[in-house]
């Protein structure tokens, strides 16, 4: 594996909740360089126990048994203090906000070893390896739709139900009400996803939807229940 570099950051505490969550993010800003120093800020109150730059060097800056504060408000199977129950890692990549760039195969092929790592380490479950956008979807769309989720998975790092059917057919529009609607939801749910199970196609609805498509249908990320859409969530769930 990459050796580690350490910068420590004094953004962090104690954990209260033992470690069963891994969060991906992309780090949204103008380069390495200025993301590992906001991470390392005390004013900024943002870190992360891992950051990962383009040529795959990895820095350590909160060692796993503390809390890094890199969930903010966010919610996973019912767990709304992810900081405590989780690590996250940092990946550089400029986001949305430059472009949305590709991730370097430099930076994946660091991250998988240290993913599998984690994961062996604190035996976290497929279903719990995630994304920013998963655990806060109506604030966060990171690490985005060209992160490599799909390679992931096949390094036996997190779910994937599988690639979709090609029907963009619509099953639901905003506002309706539907019993399949309640279905959507509760599998949604059962991945892990903050939804209620109200049988409407609410705005909180549709922002999980989209955060799924995020994930697991990236070409078209439009928060519309589509045949392919709703396939894929159930196919998911069915994973978990």
């Amino acid at each position: 594996m990459t050796p580690i570099i350490d910068a420590p950051s004094p953004n962090q505490n104690e954990r209260k909740l033992p470690i069963s969550l891994l969060v991906l993010h992309y780090t949204g800003m103008e380069s390495g360089d200025a993301a590992l120093t906001r991470l390392r800020d005390p004013e900024a109150k943002v870190s992360a126990h891992y950051l990962i730059e383009e040529d795959g060097r990895i820095f350590r800056m909160v060692e796993e048994d503390k809390r890094a504060w890199h969930a903010g408000v966010s919610n996973w199977t019912g767990i709304t203090d992810v900081n405590s129950a989780s690590i996250g890692i940092e990946i550089v990549n400029g986001g949305h906000d430059f472009g949305l760039p590709d991730f370097p195969d430099v930076q994946i092929n660091a991250l998988i070893p240290l993913c599998k790592r984690i994961i062996m380490d604190h035996d976290i479950q497929p279903h719990n390896v995630v994304g920013h956008s998963d655990i806060a979807p109506e604030r966060k769309d990171d690490p985005g739709e060209k992160f490599p989720w799909r390679g992931l998975a096949a390094a036996g790092i997190g779910l994937w139900p599988g690639d979709g059917n090609g029907d963009r057919r619509v099953l639901f529009e905003a506002d309706d009400r539907d019993r399949g609607i309640a279905i959507l939801q509760r599998a949604l749910a059962g991945i892990g996803y903050a939804v209620e199970i109200d049988g409407v196609m609410s705005e909180r609805t549709v922002l999980v939807t989209r955060a799924f498509q995020r994930r697991f249908r990236q070409e078209q990320v439009d928060g519309v229940v589509d045949m392919e859409t709703f396939d894929l969530v159930a196919r998911a769930a069915q994973m978990v």
